[in-house]
């Protein structure tokens, strides 16, 4: 059966199981309580919820103030947003200053594909991964939505959570998602090449590998969702391994997982890195499956890279 809950969904219903324990949880919106699914958090815990506006760097600001207080703020707001126009308040307010504010980047990616460039976030991952002390997390499903915002109730830190807007495939069958931050997920073993996901592209790889193996070609697949702290470990162990590496990521060719991906492999264990994201350039205005399609961001275009490089 086809999953129909969306990852803000799932985090929405986890912050409501935990707030009913800890009174220290308090959610922001910048007008997007029901864009982030997050209105029955605002229906039973009124007294929690803080409704900014449309006034992003107001809401980075206030969730430091209050994290200062000793409350565990998470900032929902459109990821286009939160990472372009509160830069500053990010990197000196909540970074700089270790205070535990999760940044909630929804909708991220091409998810509003429709209204294009103004509301793509394709280079947040950049931006966000070269603010020290914050970490970047891409979930790749809802599962592991929910695993990442449980860890970071638990252990609170600043942090950058990008998740798209609309329901995707499963990738874990539970909540058992084996989750560990900083560390990477093995999801299918293989030495013949090694394809690195992050976030709601993890599904397509691991349909690749799926594809790949009734040929005969076996594909170990890395679910990357946390791209900082990056798991370099990992990275050459795969390197080493399998001599070919690709990655995969809702994201600019420049400074995204392939960036990350590349700098470990050069520094560590030089190999050849291949990426798939999309182009330096005002990406097309569609459906997330147009666009997607367009750019070859699909498990059929990672089995013909990996088929073609086999043939060279």
């Amino acid at each position: 059966m086809k999953n129909t809950v969306s990852n803000r969904q799932a985090i929405c219903d986890l912050l409501l199981e935990l707030a009913e324990r800890d009174d220290k949880i308090v959610v922001l919106c910048s007008d997007s309580r029901g864009s982030a699914s997050l209105a029955p958090f605002a229906e039973r815990y009124p007294e929690r919820f803080v409704e900014i506006g449309i006034a992003e760097q107001n809401i980075v600001g206030v969730a430091a103030g209050l994290a200062a207080s000793g409350k565990k703020p998470v900032v929902a707001s459109p990821a286009a947003f939160l990472s372009a126009r509160s830069v500053e308040q990010i990197k000196v307010d909540v970074a700089y200053s270790r205070l535990p504010v999760v940044l909630l980047g929804i909708s991220g990616g091409i998810s509003y594909g429709a209204l294009g460039m103004t509301h793509h976030s394709v280079q947040d991952i950049a931006t966000m991964r070269a603010i020290p002390n914050l970490d970047v997390i891409l979930p790749a499903d809802r599962f592991e939505s929910a695993a990442v915002m449980r860890e970071l109730m638990e252990h609170p830190r600043p942090a950058y959570v990008r998740i798209g807007r609309s329901p995707v495939e499963d990738v874990f069958e539970g909540t058992d998602t084996g989750y560990r931050p900083g560390r990477c997920t093995r999801l299918r073993e293989g030495n013949d090449a090694c394809v690195i996901a992050c976030g709601e592209m993890v599904r397509a790889a691991v349909d690749a590998a799926r594809k790949l193996e009734v040929s005969g070609i076996k594909v170990r697949v890395l679910d990357m969702h946390t791209i900082k702290p990056l798991d370099e470990e990992e990275i050459v162990k795969a390197a080493k391994e399998t001599k070919k590496l690709y990655t995969i990521e809702e994201h600019s060719i420049n400074g995204g997982l392939y960036g990350a991906v590349a700098e470990a492999a050069a520094r560590r264990c030089p190999v050849h890195v291949t990426g798939l994201a999309l182009p330096d350039e005002p990406v097309i205005a569609g459906t997330a499956s147009e666009v997607f399609a367009y750019y070859g961001l699909t498990s059929d275009h990672i089995c013909e890279m990996i088929r073609e490089s086999g043939d060279r």
